[in-house]
C-alpha cells in the first residue's frame, strides 16, 4: 500500500547509511546515528532556509542518537508525507491544515514548539502605497493597484497564510499582477526581488535571505505564524517509527532546544528569529 512505503530517496539514505558504517572498519560512537536509528523529518522550508535546522539537528543526534534524514517542503506537502507513512516525525507552521490532520486519527501529539511573525514585503519604492498600513488593506491595495504579487503557490503554511488574508480582505488575487512560483520561500523571494513585486514571507527567511526587499507590512496580530510538532504512529503506515517521532518531539520541545532556539540568530541578526513556545499557553492574533 502506498501509505506504507517509504520514499526511494529515504531508503536509499538509510541503506548507504549502513554501508559508510561498514565501510570505515570501527563502530560509530555511542551518541552517533547508525542505520537502525534514521528518522525521517517532514518540515518547511522556513525552518531550513533560516538556517535552524543546521543549528538544531547537530545536537540532536549527538543527544539522542538519532540520526535526521529532512525533507523540506511546504506546510502542506509535509503533511501529506505523514499521511502517507513516508515521515515519523513534522515540524510545520500551518494550523488549520495541522488540526484537521491530527483530527484524522493516524498522528500522535501535536506540540507547540516555536513562532514568529509573516511580514509583508515590497520594493523600497512601494508603488502600491501600502507601508504601514493594517495588513488587509495593504492587500486590496496591492490588487487593485495592479502592482505585481509574487506568491509561493505551493500549498505551503506560508502560502495558506496569504490566501487567508486575501479572502479576509475581500479578494480573489487572479490575473498577471499575480505569479505563482510553486518554489519555497527563499526562491520565492528571489524571484519578487526581480521582479520588483509584493511577497509574504515568514521573518526569519526574509532576514537570512534578503534579498532587495523591505519591511511595508508587520506587526499586525493577523500575521503570526505557530509552529508545532506532530508524532507520527503506525496508523499512518508500517514504516513509520513511532518512537523516532516521540524523541524528536521530546527533545525540540524541552529546555536545552527551547534555549537554543531562543538564541539562534541573536549574534548575526540582533534579534532571534523564533521565539520558543514549549509549554505556554498557544499563541492567538
Amino acid at each position: 500500500m502506498l501509505g506504507q512505503k517509504r520514499t526511494l530517496g529515504s531508503i536509499l539514505a538509510v541503506v548507504l547509511a549502513g554501508v559508510l558504517t561498514a565501510c570505515g572498519g570501527s563502530a560509530p560512537p555511542a551518541a552517533g546515528p547508525s542505520a537502525e536509528r534514521s528518522l525521517i523529518l517532514a518540515t518547511t522550508t522556513s525552518t531550513q532556509d533560516s538556517g535552524l535546522l543546521d543549528d538544531l539537528l547537530p545536537a540532536f543526534t549527538q543527544e539522542t542518537g538519532w540520526g535526521v534524514k529532512t525533507v523540506a517542503v511546504g506546510s502542506g506537502q509535509a503533511i501529506e508525507l505523514g499521511r502517507r507513512g513516508e515521515a515519523d516525525v513534522l515540524l510545520v507552521h500551518s494550523p488549520a491544515a495541522e488540526e484537521a490532520f491530527v483530527a484524522e486519527g493516524t498522528a500522535g501529539r501535536r506540540l507547540l514548539v516555536m513562532h514568529n511573525d509573516f511580514v509583508l514585503l515590497g520594493p523600497d519604492a512601494d508603488p502600491a502605497g501600502v507601508r504601514g498600513l493594517p495588513v488587509g488593506e495593504a492587500m486590496s491595495k496591492i490588487a487593485a493597484s495592479g502592482a505585481v504579487f509574487v506568491s509561493r503557490g505551493d500549498d505551503s503554511g506560508t502560502n495558506a497564510k496569504e490566501k487567508a488574508l486575501w479572502k479576509d480582505a475581500g479578494v480573489t488575487p487572479a490575473g498577471d499582477w499575480y505569479q505563482q512560483t510553486g518554489q519555497g520561500m527563499g526562491a520565492t523571494l528571489r524571484v519578487a526581488a526581480e521582479k520588483g513585486g509584493y511577497t509574504l514571507s515568514d521573518r526569519a527567511t526574509y532576514l537570512s535571505q534578503p534579498e532587495g526587499l523591505s519591511v511595508l507590512v508587520e506587526g499586525d496580530p493577523g500575521l503570526l505564524n505557530v509552529y508545532h510538532v506532530i508524532e507520527m504512529t503506525k496508523q499512518a503506515g508500517e514504516r513509520v517509527q513511532p518512537e523516532a517521532g516521540v524523541a524528536f518531539a521530546d527533545w525540540i520541545t524541552a529546555p536545552g532546544a527551547q534555549q537554543r532556539i531562543g538564541e539562534f540568530g541573536r549574534a548575526e541578526y540582533g534579534q532571534p528569529l523564533f521565539v520558543p513556545d514549549a509549554g505556554k499557553p498557544e499563541p492567538v492574533p
